[in-house]
């Protein structure tokens, strides 16, 4: 079976695609000016245009892992993640504190998901 990627950078691919299985690169805000809930709200929307384009969707999200700079924020990044998350398909996930890259990033998301 071959891999199939896309968005394919010289560091990184943004998706890989292998035996139905999706695999996401860690997803972060492009404005990083925005507070938690902005830009949770655009890494949420960055997964539903990666796994649409790869023949998925957030239904099918078979785990997840959630990265806060701050895990004061979780309350904040819960309710937007709530809003948006499939009624009756909440994935496994961990949530953690971590050091992202660059210091104006508050969120990054890791996405596994199966195709439709």
């Amino acid at each position: 079976m071959s891999i199939q990627r896309s968005h394919v950078g010289a560091r990184l691919s943004e998706t890989a695609v292998f035996n139905k299985v999706v695999y996401l690169a860690g997803q972060i805000a492009e404005d990083a000016g925005q507070d938690i809930r902005g830009q949770t709200r655009e890494v949420l929307a960055h997964i539903d245009r990666l796994l649409a384009e790869a023949g998925s969707d957030k239904s099918r999200i078979l785990s997840c892992q959630i990265f806060l700079a701050d895990i004061g924020q979780i309350d904040v990044m819960n309710q937007v993640w709530d809003a948006w998350v499939a009624p009756g398909n909440a994935p496994p996930r961990a949530t953690v504190q971590a050091r992202l890259a660059k210091p104006d990033w508050l969120i990054e998301v890791v996405v596994t998901a199966a195709q439709k």
